[in-house]
This record gives C-alpha cells, structure tokens and sequence, in this order.
C-alpha cells in the first residue's frame, strides 16, 4: 500500500459531523468514595479496553498533577473522576490497571496518572497510530475527525481544571475527549493492519508505555526566557538565586511559576542587580502590586547572591554532561568525521521517511541519528548498534540498511 493510500481515509469525502453532547450526556464528578466505588463497579461491569484522558491545570498551578480524570469502557458510561477530593484511586486502579488503555498523546497524561498508582497493562495511542499512518494532522479533533467524521470542539483545552466547581460545558469537553476513543481504535487497528504497519505501532505503544521518565535537567535556571542576554557571572548568579526563590514560593502557594514571578523580572534583576529593596521595585519588572508586596522576599535572594564569594559563582557556560553530545552546529570543527556522518545519516533517513509517508522523527528519533553519526559505528555494526541504541525492530528493518549505506558514504 502506498503512503498516498494509507493517508487517504474517512473524511476525504465529507464534512466532519459535529459532536457536541456525549451519547449519555454531560457526566456529573465523581468526588466522593461512594461514589468512586459506584464508579468502579460499573467499569469492571463492562468489557473491552478503557478510554483515559486526564486534565491538568498547567500554566496555573504548581506541577503537572490530574485534577480531572477521565475513563470509559469501550461500552460503558463515562466517569470524571476527582483526585483531588478523593486522591485514592485504588477501587479504580484494582479494575483498570490489568486492562488495555486507549490514550491520545499518552506521553503527555501516563506521568500524571502514575503519580496516582494508575498504569495501563497495555497501551493504543491514537496520536501516535495517526503518525504510523502519516497522517498530516494529528490532534485529537484532527484524528476524529479523519477516523470518524465527527468534529469535536477543542475550546475548553488551556482551562484551569483546578477550578470547582467543575463548570457543565468543561465537564461536557472532558467527556467528550473519551466517548470516541474506544472507536478510533478501532478504525485505526484496521488502517494499521491494511497498511502492514500494526506490528510497527505496538512495538512503540509498548516503549511508549515502559519508557523510564526522564532525568531532572541540571540547572534549570538556565532556561529562563530571555537569560541569553545576561553574561555577567554575578548576574547569572542573581538569576539562579531570584528562580529558586520563585520555585520555592509557587510550590508553597500551589502556583504555576510564571504567575509568581515572570520570566522579565529574573532576567530584569539578573542584569540590574539592585543593591537595595528600594531599587529593586524601581525596575518596572517589580513594580506590581504583587510583586512589591513580596519585595523583601525577592530582594533576600538578590542580596544574598551579591553575597556570594568569586569561587561561588555560576559559570557562564552550564556544566556540560558527560554523556550528553555537543551540538551539531559545533561538529564541523571538533569532529568533521562525525559532521559528515551526520549529513548522510539524516538525509537517508529523510529520504527513507519520505518513502514510506512517516514523520522522519518516528522513523527514527533525531537523537539516535545524532548518537550513531558521533559514535560512527562500521556499516556492518549499523543494525546492531541501533539496537543498543534503543530502535525498536521496525525502525532497523525500515532503516537499518539506510543507515548502514550513509555511513560507508561518509567513509568514502
């Protein structure tokens, strides 16, 4: 089947139909034990996979916890589960946790819904099956839309689900993000299958559900909007003094940081270094109400940053992780073998991705395209050192031997 084939699908002929009430109407929260046991008992009731969704409040509150949760049985009503009011989920987790679990983008939501003991047995993950697919949209509306021809109404997405009550037409999104996921599988199943790219997915939904979550960033200061600008050791150190003290403060308020402090005034402070309260809410950065009410809070970190001795000082440069590799742009000089190695490997991999009608990132990820061009293995050790690398066994068959021919080609 060809990637013009596999792209074409439902909606080629017809406008998406709107969706606009769940078929058993906008469920009530569940916030209460009686009625999380109510709710557990109604999903072990049913067969079939589980549809899961979770709401955070990103961009309001510390961190990236659930505050909604949402699950269907593929022929079960759908429940709005509340962590917050009723943070053990354990009758849900004794039903749920042994099945298969429908998720779009799953990368996003498994984190927060591990911190609540909740962990899929198997996974589908319709975003990712729509880029095995090469689908040019992939958005849940998207992805909907293609498999089904319903439209879904996406307005509710950058709302803070930390708010209760929960309002009726929020509650109505979130219901509506599982109602059809269950059928989108199903859709998507038979496109895998009919393309030959079934085994493909399961091999990433199955590394997508048992990937490690990734190590903590070293000094995440550094990445501080608008730092860049800032050369001065001093300064940096000012930086990283006034963006703990915003961490520490929003994790305390339950904040998200940005609303405690924006990134302006770090960088604000870092290049002007007030040497007094009263200077520092002279930057306008600091002059808000809010920002002048905790004045002396964010002066104590600057003043105790001006404090520090030469040798305490942050480097200009951050510390760089042995394991990590430079940046490409820098190969030319320190490693030309590699830099060239690098051209052939990602244009093979390009024109392989082409081929096929995949993103070339999930014909293979960027970073291994990086590791196996620094770490320039023979073409013969291609396959075998993808392997260690962590493709899956899809990606070598697809692209191993692309590999292996890119790298004799910057031998020679």
């Amino acid at each position: 089947m060809s990637a013009e084939q596999i792209n074409q699908g439902p909606d080629d002929e017809r406008d998406p139909e709107p969706l606009t009430e769940p078929s058993g109407g906008v469920p009530g929260i569940v916030d209460t034990p009686d009625a999380l046991a109510a709710a557990a008992q109604e999903l072990a009731s049913h067969g079939g996979v589980v549809a899961v969704d979770a709401e955070r409040a990103s961009g309001f509150r510390y961190g990236q916890r659930a505050f909604l949760v949402q699950l269907r049985r593929a022929d079960g009503v759908i429940h709005l589960i509340d962590p917050i009011a009723v943070p053990d989920l354990t009758p849900v987790a004794e039903v749920i946790n042994s099945l298969e679990w429908v998720l779009h983008a799953a990368d996003q939501d498994l984190p927060c819904l591990r911190e609540l003991d909740l962990g899929p047995a198997a996974l589908f993950d319709t975003e990712l099956a729509a880029r095995l697919l090469g689908r040019p949209r992939v958005g849940l509306a998207a992805v909907v839309a293609h498999e089904l021809g319903y439209a879904l109404a996406k307005e509710h997405s950058a709302a803070d689900w930390s708010e209760r009550p929960v309002p009726e037409d929020w509650r109505r999104y979130a219901a509506l993000d599982v109602e059809l996921l269950a059928a989108v599988r199903e859709a998507q199943v038979v496109a895998l299958a009919q393309s030959g790219r079934l085994e493909w997915a399961l091999q990433e939904f199955e590394h997508e559900r048992t990937a490690p979550p990734p190590p903590p960033k070293p000094d995440p200061w550094r990445r501080t909007s608008g730092l860049q600008e800032i050369r001065q050791p001093r300064g940096l150190a000012v930086a990283r003094a006034v963006f703990e003290a915003r961490e520490r403060l929003a994790q305390d308020l339950d904040r998200a940081p940005g609303r405690v402090l924006p990134a302006a005034a770090i960088v604000a402070a870092a290049r002007e270094m007030p040497s007094s309260e009263q200077e520092l809410v002279r930057l306008k950065e600091f002059s808000g109400k809010g920002t002048r009410r905790r004045s002396a809070y964010w002066f104590a970190a600057i003043d105790k940053a001006l404090r520090l001795g030469d040798d305490e000082l942050p480097s200009r440069r951050p510390p760089r992780d042995p394991s990590a590799l430079p940046q490409p742009r820098s190969w030319g000089d320190a490693r030309p073998d590699a830099a060239l190695r690098l051209d052939a490997v990602r244009a093979a991999v390009r024109e392989r991705a082409e081929e096929i009608g995949l993103p070339q990132e999930n014909l293979l990820s960027p970073r291994l395209q990086r590791r196996i061009s620094w770490d320039g293995p023979t073409p013969a050790q291609a396959t075998s050192t993808l392997a260690e690398l962590g493709a899956r066994p899809w990606q070598i068959e697809q692209v191993g031997p692309q590999v292996a021919a890119a790298l004799a080609d910057a031998l020679s």
